[in-house]
């Protein structure tokens, strides 16, 4: 039986066995979406972390299977995050190969267990939510624009680089200017059908229809793709090259197959690198999945909350497994968990299904997976990069006022101009600016009165006043006039820095030398204010 969410009225699926057997069509049709989605960003992830291809499926398989069946996350999905390519490649070339650099990817997981155990998990709870969004509308805007060059056939950058600054040396905006001279009408008809078919199958009309709305709209837009491509073969002017096609490794043998994995050499143990960049990519690796499960939560229709102190254990695992075996370092991912909620996924078994998928498909049908045209797959992102990036997000954070809507416009680019981290951290670091500037400017309420016997002053401080207030403060007790009287009401207050009460301290003095009449209220019973709230929360 469903349970349902109160504050959204969507019904929540049930989990376990019986979940499995309510869920399973949905979750399936939303697996399939997501491992069209997250094949070739895997493989594009290994290309620009500079090793091979088949270390980007197996961390995509891990973090469909594994992180899958130990996380409580809903709707998100783990694989090789775009975040870490640099890094990884940076960290591969410093500690001299890849087998190397797989100690480090187990160790990394090894501490993502323990800061699971350390309750780590709350670290996202501390981002504002107009960050949280504007990493969403963020990472939508660029998905759209990086997977122009894609929808007309230039494909210099490969799929799943999201910075700014390409392997290549050019930038997100040079490579629109660059594909102007490469633009394949092939491929453009290819990206306009496959598009086209999205939209059309994302209206009432298909998904009120019992038997179109059960044909998933990704896989027809992939078919339709695979159709075109073959049917422009031979023409000179249609014709798809194979540097557009998704370019799976394919293996004649499963002795052949399992000969690419590489492992890790434990002999790099004794090197201080090694645990430096352990602990780097532990802490990138966790803040981006914890960032992603934040973002993830946010848009889920059911509303529901993610453990992140497990989430934490499910990564560790998933990296110590995926390092064992040559895979790359895997976060939960917003792209493909966008895609999964956007695909109508209702349960943690959408990300289990589509890392079967994915390995299935690499061991079974490489040959017409490699038919597939970037066009087709440029089309699926573009809809999951707008529904990210809706208009509608803009006008919303707009209507709450410019303090919510400058740490959204700042973090959406930074993630532009930079990275995803980066422009996080650039959001975050605005949003403190101006919750600073904000307490600087209200620490408290100034009414003035004219009574018979004079002007009359009182000071209602707010329920925490720290030592940011004392300008503020200071300021506003030295114009007050001599001889009026003056009330500093402090009932309210439940915080109230030492360095405040010693300013205030000070202007009792000074009222005295100014004939001023002064009442002081609650003052010093912040504290007792303080325990006794503590306590009523612990007591309930």
């Amino acid at each position: 039986r469903y349970m349902t969410n109160l504050t959204t009225g969507h019904e929540i699926p049930a989990t376990g066995l019986k979940g499995l057997t309510q869920n399973w069509r949905a979750d399936l049709l939303a697996a399939i979406s997501v491992s069209l989605v997250a094949l070739p960003l895997a493989l594009g992830v290994a290309v620009a972390s500079g090793v091979e291809p088949i270390a980007g499926l197996i961390s995509a398989i891990v973090g469909g299977i594994v992180v899958g069946l130990l996380s409580g996350s809903s709707l998100g999905v783990s694989g090789p995050a775009a975040g870490l390519a640099v890094i990884v490649a940076t960290a591969i070339e410093d500690l001299g190969g890849f087998e190397y650099f797989l100690v480090a990817g187990i160790l990394a997981g090894a501490i993502q267990i323990l800061m699971g155990f350390a309750k780590a998990g709350n670290i996202a709870y501390f981002f504002p939510s107009s960050v949280v969004h504007g990493m969403l509308s963020g990472i939508g805007i660029l998905i759209f624009l990086k997977q122009i060059p894609h929808a007309v056939g230039y494909d210099e950058d490969p799929e799943g680089d999201f910075e700014f600054i390409q392997p290549d040396g050019q930038n997100t905006f040079s490579e629109l200017i660059n594909m102007v001279d490469y633009i394949n009408t092939g491929v453009i008809i290819i990206t306009a059908t496959s598009l086209f078919i999205l939209i059309l199958w994302d209206t009432k009309m298909i998904k009120g229809n019992k038997i179109l709305g059960a044909i998933p709209g990704p896989l027809l837009a992939v078919l339709s793709g695979i159709g075109l491509n073959v049917a422009f073969e031979g023409n000179p002017n249609l014709n798809v090259s194979k540097d557009h096609l998704v370019n799976l490794p394919s293996a004649d043998s499963t002795t052949e197959f399992f000969s690419n994995f590489t492992f890790p050499d434990f002999s790099i143990l004794n090197s201080s690198e090694v645990y430096i960049t352990a602990v780097f990519i532990a802490v990138v690796a966790s803040l981006e999945t914890l960032l992603s499960v934040e973002a993830t939560d946010k848009t889920d229709p059911m509303k529901r909350t993610t453990p992140t102190n497990r989430e934490l254990k499910a990564q560790g695992v998933g990296n110590i497994i995926s390092s064992f075996i040559g895979g790359l370092p895997l976060t939960q991912v917003i792209v493909r968990s966008s895609a999964n909620q956007q695909s109508g996924g209702r349960s943690k078994m959408s990300a289990i299904i589509h890392g079967f998928m994915i390995l299935f498909s690499i061991i079974l049908i490489p040959t017409l997976l490699n038919l597939i045209p970037l066009g087709s797959l440029a089309a699926i992102l573009f809809v999951v990069g707008f529904k990210l990036a809706k208009p509608a997000l803009f006008k919303k954070m707009f209507d709450q006022g410019l303090e919510q809507f400058i740490p959204f416009v700042v973090t959406i680019l930074g993630i532009i101009l930079t990275d995803l981290l980066k422009g996080i951290g650039l959001g975050l670091v605005v949003g403190i600016i101006i919750i600073l500037r904000n307490n600087f400017k209200i620490p408290f309420i100034l009414t003035k009165e004219d009574l018979e016997g004079g002007e009359h002053f009182r000071i209602t401080l707010s329920e925490d006043v720290t030592f940011l207030n004392k300008a503020s403060i200071q300021k506003s007790l030295a114009k007050i006039p001599n001889d009026c009287s003056v009330i500093i009401d402090a009932s309210k207050t439940y915080f109230i820095h030492f360095d405040v009460i010693e300013i205030i301290e000070d202007f009792k003095i000074s009222a005295e030398n100014r004939n001023i009449e002064l009442e002081v209220i609650d003052l010093y019973t912040h504290k007792e204010k303080e325990a006794t709230q503590s306590f009523e929360v612990t007591k309930e």
